[in-house]
């Protein structure tokens, strides 16, 4: 489980394609500072078990699955990400509850800078749209962000100067691609809703 509070921005160093997925590895100095074989980190929002630790830099295995419902597929050396490290049971929620399992992928459709913040807009896609509610938590990228609007095709976030600092949201342009995952809390209750 993670919080959706980057540790840091990484940077890809090489990802290779390897029997139907891929082998990626990131340099991270924060996230591996503790980081072993087995250990979950999420890479733009995406929960990886770490296979090898070399120096500042983690590898991991990303299965067929994760390529086709994230953005991973999408990444080169030099690639920017956000890293989170696996929550302990010892540490506060800062952000809300993310599995690190992305429900899907979103376009940034518009940025609005403003003086102390930006205003992002991201298409939703309909399978996801009865998830999202208006102040309610979304990851981005794996970032945790309040939804300030949302409509049954897009949804918007308010970014503070700390988060366009310390994210990979500070360089996304219009077009650009980001993984979603939508709260949890809302699709166990469909799943109660639905079953009775």
């Amino acid at each position: 489980m993670f919080t959706g509070i980057i540790e840091e921005k990484g940077d890809v160093v090489a990802i290779e394609q390897a029997g139907g997925g891929a082998l990626l590895s990131v340099r991270g100095p924060i996230v591996t500072s503790d980081a072993k074989h087995g250990d979950s980190i999420a890479v733009n929002g995406v929960c990886l078990t770490v296979v090898a630790v070399e120096g500042d830099v983690f590898t991991v295995d990303v299965i067929r699955e994760s390529l086709d419902r994230s953005s991973l597929g999408g990444l080169a050396a030099g690639s920017a990400v956000n890293l989170e490290r696996a929550v302990r049971a010892d540490q506060r929620l800062g952000g809300h509850i993310v599995q690190g399992h992305v429900d899907g992928t979103s376009a940034l459709l518009s940025r609005d800078p403003g003086e102390s913040w930006d205003d992002l807009r991201f298409s939703l896609p309909e399978a996801l749209s009865p998830y999202v509610a208006e102040k309610g938590s979304i990851a981005v990228d794996g970032i945790s962000l309040t939804v300030t609007t949302v409509d049954d095709e897009s949804f918007g976030v308010s970014l503070i100067p700390t988060t366009l600092k310390l994210t990979t949201m500070g360089e996304r342009q219009v077009g650009d691609v980001v993984n979603i995952e939508v709260d949890v809390i809302a699709k166990y209750v469909e799943r109660l809703v639905v079953r009775q």
